[in-house]
C-alpha cells in the first residue's frame, strides 16, 4: 500500500508553489526540513508550452471574442496573458467568484496551477530601496517598514545569483543596482530616448532588469527571443517556480508536492494557541482533507492568502488569524497604471520584420524621479513613479489591398515610442478585503469581498506622469503624440500587496519583520500581503528576497527548537 502524504507529519506546510512557495519550499527541504507543498491547481508540463506554436492551429485563431472558454473567464481575459493558448492556467471566474462593490470595480487576475503566476508573469525585476522602505519617515504618510534596505540586501543578492537577472548597473540610489547578467540591448530609437533625457531632463533610462537569462545559467539556457512567454518557455530562459525552485526542493527528498489541494483554513490547537495544520478540499473529488505540519507558510498570494486567515476563525480568534489588531485585510495596494503617452519617431526609418529580427520580451525603464530629494519634492502629491515602455518599428495594420501590394503596404509602417506609468499605491485602511457573507466558491470555501479604489494622491501623480512623459517624448523629436492621464482599474497592474502588513507594534500591523502573525507564532505570511508600502516598482523580487530572509529565520529557530 503505497504511502498516504496526508497521514504524515511535516515541519513546514507551504500553501502555494509560485514564486514565494517556491522559494520557501527549496529553502526548508534543503536545509533537511519535511516541508509539503499545496497547489491549489494541477502540474504543469513543458508539453504544453506554445510559445513556438502558430496562431492559425488554434481553433479559434485566439480571436476577440470566439471560443466558449471565454464565458468561463471574464475576469481573466481582462489580462494580456489569458489567451486561447493557456487559459486554463487561469482561474475559472465561475467557479471561484469574487464581490466587490458596485461602483468599485476590481479586476482580480490569478492562475492555478504549479507555479502560478511565474509561468507568465512580466519578469521586471527591481529592488525597493530605503526611499520606499522608509518612505514614511521621507514624507510622513503611512508606516516605515520594520526592515531597511541593508537588511535586505543580503537577501536580494541570493536571489539574483540563483534567478538570473539581465539589466544594467546605473549607480542610481531611487533603484539600488543588483547582481546582473549582461542586459539585452536597446533599440536605436531607445538609446536616442536615453540620451535625450539624460541631456535634457538628469534622467536615468535604462533596459528593463528582467528575470529572464542572456547567458548559460544554472543549467538553464540563455533566452532566445521567441517572445512569447506569458506561452511558456521550453528552454526555462525566464524564470518559473516549477523548473527551478520546487524542481530544487522536490530533488530533496524532503518536499511533498499534493496538487488541487484548495486550502479553506488554517487548524488551530486551542490548547497552545499554535496552529496544527490545515484544511484542504480536494479540487478533483470535493473531500475535505486535513494535513499536519509544527509551521504553516501561507504564499498563495496576498489576497488569497488573507482569504484563508480570515477563514480561519476560532473562539479565541473570532475575527480571522492574527487580526488583534483590526487591521488584517486592511491596506489592499496595487500599482496605479495607465498614465502615459506614445508617439513616432519620425528619424527613424527601420522597417518591421517578423522574420529577420528578434523579439525581446522586455522593454526600457525610466527610473523614478519625483519626490527623490528636496529638490524633486513635489506640491500636489506624495511618493513616485517609474515608466515602463518600449521604441521600434511597427507594422501598418490599417494597410489595405492583396497579395504583394499587401504586403510592402504593412511594412510602411511608422517608427514609435510608447511609455507607461507604474505609480506607487498608498495604503489606506478604506481599502480593504473581508469575507462575503453570502458568496462561496465551487468548492464551498467563503469567497472575498473586495473594496479598492485609486485615490487623489493616485490621480494626482498620474496627471503628473502623463504631462511628463509627453515632454520627455517631445524633446526626443517625437512628432504626433498620443498622451494618456486615466488611472486604469485597481487590480490591473496584477500587483496586489498589503493587507497583513509586517510591522514592531502587533497593535499597528499584522506580522513581524520575519512575516511571523503577531497573534500565532507558527503561522507566516511571506507573499504580497506583509508589504507595509508598495514603491513604484514591481514587487516580485522583494518578495521572494522577503521570502529567503524570512526562511533563514525561521531555519534558525526550528535548529534552536522553538518550533
Amino acid at each position: 500500500m503505497a504511502d498516504d502524504p496526508l497521514t504524515r507529519s511535516y515541519d513546514a506546510i507551504v500553501v502555494g508553489s509560485g514564486a514565494t512557495g517556491g522559494w520557501a519550499a527549496k529553502k526548508l527541504s534543503e536545509a533537511g526540513l519535511n516541508v509539503a507543498l499545496l497547489e491549489a491547481g494541477r502540474n504543469v508540463s513543458p508539453k504544453e508550452f506554445t510559445e513556438h506554436k502558430p496562431v492559425f492551429q488554434l481553433k479559434y485563431r485566439n480571436m476577440a471574442g470566439a471560443g466558449a472558454w471565454r464565458k468561463t473567464r471574464p475576469v481573466q481575459t481582462q489580462c494580456y496573458a489569458c489567451t486561447e493558448y493557456n487559459y486554463d492556467w487561469f482561474v475559472n471566474d465561475l467557479e471561484n467568484p469574487y464581490s466587490t462593490p458596485a461602483d468599485k470595480p476590481f479586476t482580480w487576475q490569478r492562475l492555478r496551477i504549479v507555479g502560478g503566476r511565474t509561468l507568465c508573469w512580466g519578469r521586471q525585476s527591481y529592488r525597493l530601496s530605503d526611499l520606499d522602505f522608509k518612505a514614511a519617515s521621507h514624507d510622513g504618510y503611512g508606516q516605515d517598514w520594520p526592515i531597511s534596505y541593508q537588511d535586505l540586501a543580503p537577501f536580494y543578492d541570493i536571489v539574483e545569483e540563483y534567478v538570473g537577472i539581465s539589466g544594467a548597473a546605473e549607480g542610481n540610489p531611487a533603484l539600488p543596482d543588483g547582481h546582473f547578467l549582461p542586459p539585452m540591448k536597446m533599440t536605436c530609437g531607445e538609446v536616442h530616448f536615453r540620451e535625450s533625457v539624460a541631456k535634457n531632463f538628469g534622467r536615468t533610462v535604462t533596459i528593463g532588469r528582467s528575470a529572464i537569462i542572456t547567458q548559460v545559467h544554472n543549467g538553464r539556457a540563455a533566452c532566445h527571443y521567441c517572445g512569447t512567454c506569458e506561452r511558456g518557455c521550453v528552454s526555462y530562459s525566464y524564470f518559473s517556480s516549477p523548473f527551478t525552485t520546487v524542481k530544487d526542493a522536490l530533488d530533496t527528498g524532503k518536499c511533498t508536492l499534493l496538487t488541487n489541494a484548495i486550502v479553506a483554513n488554517v487548524e488551530m490547537d486551542p490548547t497552545t494557541n499554535r496552529a496544527n495544520g490545515v484544511t484542504f478540499v480536494d479540487g478533483t473529488t470535493r473531500q475535505t482533507k486535513t494535513i499536519r505540519g509544527k509551521a504553516v507558510i501561507l504564499c498563495a498570494q496576498a489576497l488569497e492568502s488573507t482569504r484563508i486567515l480570515l477563514n480561519s476563525s476560532t473562539g479565541s480568534h473570532t475575527a480571522g488569524l492574527g487580526n488583534s489588531s483590526g487591521l488584517l485585510g486592511r491596506g489592499l495596494m496595487d500599482h496605479s497604471t495607465g498614465a502615459g503617452a506614445s508617439g513616432e519617431l519620425p528619424q527613424f526609418q527601420d522597417t518591421p520584420d517578423p522574420y529577420s529580427g528578434p523579439h525581446r520580451a522586455n522593454g526600457i525603464y525610466v527610473i523614478r524621479y519625483r519626490n527623490t530629494s528636496k529638490s524633486t519634492k513635489q506640491p500636489n502629491f506624495i511618493r513616485g513613479y517609474g515608466f515602463q515602455g518600449s521604441a521600434g518599428a511597427v507594422f501598418n495594420e490599417e494597410a489595405e489591398g492583396f497579395g504583394a501590394a499587401y504586403k510592402k503596404a504593412v511594412k510602411q509602417g511608422t517608427y514609435r515610442i510608447s511609455i507607461g506609468a507604474f505609480g506607487e499605491s498608498l495604503a489606506r485602511d478604506e481599502n480593504f478585503v473581508s469575507i462575503d457573507p453570502s458568496l462561496k466558491d465551487a468548492w464551498g470555501i467563503p469567497a472575498l469581498h473586495i473594496s479598492m479604489t485609486h485615490g487623489e494622491n493616485e490621480k494626482a501623480l498620474h496627471e503628473d506622469a502623463a504631462e511628463s512623459a509627453a515632454e520627455m517624448l517631445e524633446a526626443a523629436g517625437a512628432k504626433n503624440i498620443d498622451i494618456r492621464s486615466t488611472v486604469a482599474e485597481p487590480g490591473m497592474a496584477i500587483h496586489e500587496l498589503g493587507t497583513a502588513r509586517m510591522g514592531n507594534d502587533p497593535k499597528t500591523s499584522v506580522t513581524d519583520s520575519y512575516c511571523q502573525l503577531h497573534d500565532v507564532e507558527n503561522v507566516f505570511a511571506m507573499d504580497g500581503a506583509c508589504f507595509v508600502s508598495s514603491g513604484c516598482q514591481n514587487p516580485t523580487l522583494t518578495m521572494m528576497a522577503i521570502t529567503v530572509r524570512a526562511c533563514d529565520h525561521l531555519i534558525d529557530r526550528f535548529k534552536k527548537h522553538e518550533i
